[in-house]
C-alpha cells in the first residue's frame, strides 16, 4: 500500500525548505544588487565588505539547496545565483582588472557571465564621461572577448541564447562609445 502519510510529509518539508530557500535568494540577490550599486560609485571598501556578506549568504544558500536536490532548479535560486555570478564578477573585474572563476554551475555562470556586459558597458560609459579611453579599450576588449568565447557553444537554452545576444548588443555599444569618444578627439 501507498504510505500517503509519508509522501505528505516530503511534501511538506520540501515547501518548507523551498520558503527558506526562496527567502535566503532575496538576501543574496539585494546584496548583489548592492555590490553593483556601489561599484558604480566607486566604494571600493563598502562593496568588499558586502562581497564578505554576500559569501556567508551564499553558503547558507547552498545549505538549504542540498536538502533536495531539486532546489538547485527553483527559479528564486537561479536569479540568485546568476547575481552572484554578475556581481562578484564585475567586483573582481572593478579591483584586479581581471575575471575570476566562480565554483557555481556552469549554466548559472554563463547567465551571470551574460548580464556582466551591462555593468561594464555603464562603467565604459562613467569612464568615458573622464576621458579614460584606455579603460574604456580594456572593457570592450574584455566584453569582445567573452563574446567570442561565448560563441564557441552550441547553447540549446533559449534563455541563454538570448542573452549571448545581449553580450553581442553591449559590444555594440562599447564599440560605438569608443567611435564617438574618437571622432570627438578624446
Amino acid at each position: 500500500m501507498v504510505d500517503f502519510a509519508k509522501l505528505q510529509k516530503e511534501f511538506v518539508q520540501y515547501d518548507e525548505e523551498r520558503e527558506k530557500l526562496i527567502k535566503k535568494s532575496r538576501d543574496v540577490l539585494k546584496l548583489s544588487k548592492l555590490i553593483i550599486y556601489a561599484l558604480h560609485r566607486d566604494e571600493l571598501d563598502k562593496a568588499a565588505k558586502l562581497v564578505e556578506e554576500i559569501e556567508k549568504e551564499r553558503k547558507e544558500l547552498e545549505k538549504i539547496a542540498r536538502h533536495n536536490g531539486k532546489m538547485v532548479y527553483e527559479g528564486s535560486y537561479k536569479v540568485a545565483l546568476q547575481e552572484y555570478v554578475e556581481a562578484l564578477l564585475y567586483y573582481h573585474f572593478v579591483k584586479a582588472g581581471k575575471l575570476v572563476d566562480l565554483k557555481v554551475m556552469a549554466e548559472y555562470l554563463v547567465l551571470g557571465l551574460c548580464d556582466l556586459p551591462g555593468e561594464l558597458s555603464r562603467r565604459a560609459v562613467f569612464l568615458a564621461g573622464k576621458g579614460k579611453i584606455a579603460e574604456v579599450v580594456k572593457i570592450r576588449d574584455l566584453v569582445d572577448a567573452i563574446y567570442g568565447e561565448l560563441l564557441k557553444f552550441d547553447f540549446r537554452d533559449n534563455e541563454i541564447r538570448r542573452k549571448v545576444d545581449a553580450v553581442k548588443y553591449e559590444l555594440r555599444k562599447l564599440e560605438d562609445l569608443l567611435l564617438d569618444m574618437k571622432l570627438k578627439g578624446r
